[in-house]
C-alpha cells in the first residue's frame, strides 16, 4: 500500500520540517511531497537537505516556478502520485491547520472500512478552528 501527503508550499520555511516530520511519524505507510511554488525564503533547500538524510526515500519535493497557487499545487500533486502508483491520497497545510495525527484514522476509514473518500474538517462534529478572525470562519 503506498500513501502519499501533499503538502503545498510557499514560505513556509518556519514551519516545513516539523509538519514533515510529524507527518512521516505518524507510520511508515505515509510518504509526503512537498509542492513549493518558489519560495524565497529557502523552504526547498531545507526539504532538500532532510530528503538527503533520515527521511530519503519517503520525503519527496516538486518545485514550481512562481506562486502558481494551492489549487495548481493540489493539482500537481495528484497527477505526481498518479504517475508513481499511490494509492491513498492525503492534502495538508504547511501551518498545521490540518492536524498530521489524523492521518491514520483517515486511512482506516478508507483502507478498513471500505469508504470511498475521507474527510477531515474542522467545522464537523470534534472539528475546531483556532486563532482565525471571524471573516475567514463565515467564509
Amino acid at each position: 500500500m503506498s500513501c502519499i501527503v501533499i503538502i503545498p508550499t510557499y514560505n513556509e520555511k518556519e514551519n516545513v520540517e516539523a509538519i514533515i516530520r510529524a507527518a512521516l511519524a505518524q507510520s511508515d505507510e505515509f510518504h509526503v511531497l512537498i509542492v513549493d511554488d518558489g519560495s524565497p525564503d529557502g523552504t526547498a533547500q531545507i526539504v532538500r537537505d532532510l530528503q538527503s538524510g533520515e527521511f530519503s526515500g519517503r520525503l519527496h519535493l516538486l518545485e514550481r516556478k512562481g506562486k502558481l497557487g494551492l489549487g495548481t499545487a493540489y493539482i500537481a500533486g495528484f497527477k505526481w502520485g498518479l504517475e508513481r502508483d499511490y494509492e491513498y491520497f492525503f492534502e495538508m497545510d504547511a501551518d498545521f491547520s490540518h492536524n498530521p495525527v489524523d492521518l491514520p484514522r483517515l486511512l482506516a476509514k478508507c483502507r478498513d472500512e471500505g469508504a470511498d473518500v475521507a474527510v477531515g474538517s474542522r467545522y464537523c462534529s470534534g472539528g475546531k478552528v483556532v486563532n482565525w478572525p471571524l471573516d475567514r470562519i463565515i467564509l
